[in-house]
């Protein structure tokens, strides 16, 4: 281990590296431009009259629930793509260190970025004259579904070290799985494995036992399966000099 580096130290460092590139700092600027302003024209155009607070910090995190794996992603596949990994790993040999900090460093995002988006359903709210009706546990509840979205992207990132593949597959893959739920043979799988699905109780109310089970076991498909590839592939991988 190297002691030079600590632990907070080097998740720091990852955080700075999401926005330290072209990608990452577009990325999150995109993000916040876009969280501001469905907040704002929902307030302007939208049926404001039953709006209850739920539903518009729902609203808030969604630019950041598909935007957010994207910087996930990058943040493990661009050491790949643009061939930092040997000086990474070189600083610091311990990978799995390395990728513990990724891992802490997207949940440090996904929590400043809930922490944002709560504002903005609390000004909203208070403009409008909605209902402030949000239990603890669906907040919570919310909160979960942002941060396993980001640690999908890390996941997705780890497991192909492709940043348009894994982009691309991020997506894809499931949008592909979504639509075979259409098949009756395929219905029962996709109650349990298609994220649209499983995550919609989430934001809607207390979800149930059998709900959280399904949500568990498509994030074991979508998030536990590729991070568990990813973590194999880069802890016996060979890092190749550019």
């Amino acid at each position: 281990m190297n002691p030079a580096v600590s632990f907070p130290r080097l998740t720091f460092v990852e955080l700075r590296k999401m926005v330290d590139t072209r990608a990452g700092f577009w990325l999150q600027l995109v993000t916040a431009v876009f969280t501001l302003a469905i907040v704002i024209l929902f307030c302007v155009f939208g049926e404001t009259d039953e709006l209850i607070f739920r539903d518009m910090f729902a609203l808030a995190i969604l630019p950041a629930s598909i935007l957010l794996p994207i910087i996930g992603i990058l943040l493990v596949s661009s050491e790949w793509s643009q061939r930092t990994a040997l000086i990474t790993f070189t600083l610091v040999p311990q990978r799995m260190r390395v990728m513990s900090a990724k891992i802490a460093a997207g949940v440090v995002l996904g929590l400043i970025v809930l922490a944002i988006a709560l504002v903005m359903a609390v000004l909203a709210i208070a403009v409008v004259g909605g209902e402030w009706t949000m239990g603890v546990t669906v907040f919570l509840q919310i909160c979960v579904l942002l941060i396993t979205a980001m640690l999908s992207g890390v996941a997705f990132g780890a497991a192909f070290l492709n940043s348009a593949a894994a982009v691309v597959l991020y997506f894809a893959l499931p949008i592909a799985f979504g639509a075979l739920g259409a098949i009756p043979i395929f219905n029962d799988a996709a109650n349990w494995i298609d994220t649209t699905q499983t995550s919609t109780p989430l934001t809607e109310g207390v979800a149930s036992g059998i709900e959280w089970a399904r949500f568990a076991v498509s994030m074991g498909v979508w998030m536990v399966l590729p991070l568990a590839i990813g973590l194999y592939r880069i802890a016996k991988g060979e890092i190749r000099a550019a």
